[in-house]
């Protein structure tokens, strides 16, 4: 029986939003992305500590040093079931600090090398500030490949395309969720979604202008808003709706298209920091979520470093 994800996956690459190392192996991806909450999970599970135990062997008795060897661990081990590539994130509280985030891209990097990974299997995850996106620029000219997160305005869309980045995440269900508590509704029909719309402008707006930039749908809400997106980039979806679309029969129609979007009447933007403030700024979802979306990455950043704590006081105990 052919399912949705069958037919989705003619028309647009997969990518498993986890750090569940057996749901990868199952639903077989081409990429997957994590972030520090999912990877807090991962490192909590049973199953994977030994993973935990390598990678506390590696770094000593710097929490920093574990969390950078926890990502790189985990990394590591998804890409062993994965043909293209994973996604590591840079720490949210360096959002505003181009240099920083160039550094610490840098050192990932530099941990997957010495893990025998090669950097064209690295994505590095970037929140999608105007520090971050002019860093993801300057780490692009270097080789490394960058996927702006965060992302939930057309400013921050264009602002990547023109930097030349690899990959961006608008985020459908937290767009979804702002404009659903907004309007005081249980639901948005997918036809009035606002996070799908997001997604359908950006993607008919890079392919017009022939940006090489992908387009990749993230953090949705319902098997719909992913249905809905069929034919964009890629997409990356969590294990319960990878599990829904995967019982669901076939029969699925493409949404997006390259030529659909030529034939677009769009206007080229041309984007100056001035510009991008101001463009991104007059839109009051935009700017919460990503501030919001810079402290909730914050917070389970320092999660993850309080585990990584205790880990190196036990170590240090045994």
């Amino acid at each position: 029986m052919t399912t949705q994800l069958d037919d989705l996956k003619k028309y647009s690459t997969i990518v498993a939003d986890t750090g569940d190392i057996d749901a990868i192996a199952h639903w077989k991806p081409q990429d997957a992305t994590t972030n520090p909450s999912l990877l807090l999970a991962a490192a909590q599970d049973p199953r994977y500590r030994p993973v935990v135990d390598a990678a506390l062997a590696r770094a000593g008795s710097d929490p920093q040093a574990v969390i950078d060897q926890l990502f790189v661990g985990f990394g590591r081990e998804i890409l062993n079931h994965v043909a293209g590539r994973v996604s590591t994130e840079v720490d949210a509280r360096l959002s505003f600090d181009t240099d920083a985030t160039v550094a610490k891209a840098e050192q990932l990097i530099a941990l997957y090398g010495a893990a025998g990974v090669a950097p064209e299997r690295i994505l590095i995850k970037v929140a999608s500030t105007w520090e971050g996106i002019r860093a993801a620029e300057r780490l692009e000219k270097k080789g490394i490949h960058c996927n702006l997160t965060l992302l939930f305005s057309f400013a921050q869309a264009v602002a990547c395309a023109e930097a030349g980045v690899t990959l961006i995440s608008p985020f459908v269900g937290r767009i979804y969720d702002w404009h659903k508590q907004a309007r005081k509704l249980d639901d948005i029909p997918l036809e009035d979604d606002p996070g799908v719309a997001s997604v359908v402008r950006i993607y008919h707006y890079f392919k017009k202008f022939g940006y090489a930039t992908q387009v990749m749908g993230a953090s949705f809400r319902k098997a719909g808003q992913i249905t809905a997106l069929a034919g964009c980039d890629l997409l990356t979806i969590a294990p319960d709706l990878l599990e829904q679309l995967g019982a669901a029969e076939g029969g699925l129609p493409r949404r997006l298209s390259p030529e659909d979007a030529k034939r677009q009447d769009l206007k080229r933007i041309e984007l100056d920091e001035k510009a991008f403030r101001w463009m991104h700024n007059a839109d009051p979802m935009a700017v919460e979520k990503l501030a919001d979306g810079i402290r909730r990455f914050d917070a389970d950043a320092r999660k993850l470093e309080a585990f990584a704590a205790t880990l190196v006081q036990a170590k240090r105990a045994a």
